[in-house]
C-alpha cells in the first residue's frame, strides 16, 4: 500500500453500501488502526523525503476528510427511514416519543488507549504488547537500575511467589518498559514504538492506584533529540486531551533515561486556580540512557534516542476533571455513563 492509493474505488463502496454493516466494514478497510489503507498510507510517509512528505502529507489529510465526510452523509441516509416504509400500514410512527433505548460502550481507559494507537499511529508509530509477570533483569537490569535502588523494595514492587534465582525474582510489572527492551532486541533502529499496557505499584491514594494504565513510547534514530521528544509530546497530548493545554517541563531523575524531564499539565476545568499546585505531572521522559542501549545491542555511538512514560487514568483525570484515580474501578453504573 503506498500514498498513491487508489480512493476513489473506497469511495464507489462507500456509496454503494446498503447496510450500516456494510459501511462499517468499508470504514474498517479505510481507516482500521493496523491494516487500514489510510493507516498504512499515513504510516508509509516516514519513508519518503520532506519534500515528498510535504505534498503527500497534504494529499492524504484531503483525501481522509472527503472520505469522513462520505461516510458520515452515508451513515446518515442509510439510518433516514425512505418515505416507502413510513408510507407502509406498519411503519413506526417517527412521531412518537419512545424511551431511549441503552447501548454498551467500552469503558473510558480501553477507548482512550484505542485514541493514543491511533494518534501515535498516524505519526508512524508502532504498538507493541508484552507480559505482565516479568522478571528483575527486565524490569530492573537492562534498564539500567542498580541492585540497591528503592524501587526494588518489596514495599514498591508486588513480588510473584514463583520459583527464580534469588537475584532475579518475579514480579508484576511495574512499567511497560521491559516491552521496549523486547522491541529493541527484536527490531534494528531506526524505529519508534509504543507500548500500552497495565502495571502494577504499591501506591494508593486520590492520584495512585496499586493497579493502572500505561503507555510508553520510544523513538532511536542517528539524530533524535530531545526537541523531536518534545514536539511529539506536545502534539500527541494536545490532540487527546486540549488543543489549548498548556505544559511546564522540569529535570527529573530516572535511571533509564540521561538527561531526565518531567512534563507536567495544568489542571483543567474552572477550579484549577484553586486546585493544589494547578499542575499534575502526566510523563517521565528524557533521552535513552547510554547503558540501556548497551544492554539491548544497540550501538549508542550510532544511535539515539528518547523515551516516555504516560499514565492514562491520569491524563483522563486532567481531560474530565476526575477528583479521583479510584472512580475508574468501583464500577459505578452513574460515573461510567457519563461517558
Amino acid at each position: 500500500m503506498t500514498p498513491s492509493t487508489d480512493w476513489s474505488a473506497y469511495g464507489k463502496q462507500i456509496e454503494t453500501a446498503k447496510t450500516l454493516a456494510d459501511l462499517e466494514q468499508v470504514e474498517l478497510a479505510i481507516f482500521g488502526r493496523k491494516q487500514g489503507a489510510m493507516t498504512l498510507a499515513m504510516q508509509q510517509l516516514r519513508d519518503v523525503t520532506p519534500e515528498e512528505k510535504k505534498t503527500l502529507a497534504k494529499e492524504l489529510n484531503e483525501q481522509k476528510r472527503t472520505l469522513d465526510e462520505s461516510i458520515a452523509a452515508k451513515r446518515k441516509a442509510l439510518q433516514t427511514p425512505s418515505a416507502s416504509s413510513l408510507a407502509n400500514d406498519d411503519a413506526i410512527d417517527p412521531t412518537l416519543e419512545l424511551p431511549a433505548r441503552e447501548r454498551g460502550h467500552l469503558h473510558l481507559i480501553p477507548e482512550f488507549i484505542r485514541q493514543v494507537e491511533e494518534t501515535f499511529g498516524r505519526m508512524g508509530f508502532d504498538v507493541a504488547y508484552g507480559p505482565e509477570v516479568e522478571d528483575e533483569e527486565m524490569n530492573f537490569d537492562l534498564l539500567n537500575f542498580p541492585k540497591e535502588h528503592s524501587a526494588r523494595d518489596a514495599q514498591d514492587v508486588f513480588y510473584v511467589q514463583k520459583d527464580a534465582p534469588k537475584d532475579n525474582k518475579w514480579l508484576l510489572r511495574a512499567h511497560t518498559s521491559p516491552v521496549q527492551i523486547r522491541y529493541m532486541r527484536e527490531h534494528k533502529p531506526p524505529f519508534r514504538m509504543i507500548c500500552p499496557g497495565r502495571v502494577y505499584r504499591k501506591d494508593a491514594d486520590a492520584t495512585h492506584s496499586p493497579m493502572f494504565h500505561q503507555w510508553e513510547g520510544l523513538m532511536i534514530g542517528k539524530d533524535v533529540s530531545l526537541a523531536n521528544m518534545k514536539a511529539v509530546m506536545e502534539t500527541a497530548v494536545r490532540e487527546l486531551i486540549a488543543p489549548d493545554a498548556s505544559f511546564r517541563w522540569r529535570t527529573g531523575y530516572f535511571p533509564f533515561v540521561e538527561p531526565g524531564l518531567e512534563m507536567d499539565m495544568r489542571w483543567q476545568g474552572e477550579d484549577r486556580q484553586t486546585r493544589e499546585g494547578a499542575w499534575l505531572e502526566i510523563v517521565g521522559c528524557g533521552m535513552v540512557h547510554p547503558n540501556v542501549l548497551k544492554n539491548v545491542g544497540i550501538d549508542p555511538e550510532q544511535w539515539q534516542g528518547f523515551a516516555f512514560g504516560f499514565g492514562v487514568e491520569r491524563m483522563l483525570m486532567i481531560k474530565h476533571q476526575i477528583p479521583s484515580i479510584k472512580s475508574f474501578y468501583q464500577g459505578d453504573l452513574r460515573f461510567l455513563r457519563a461517558f
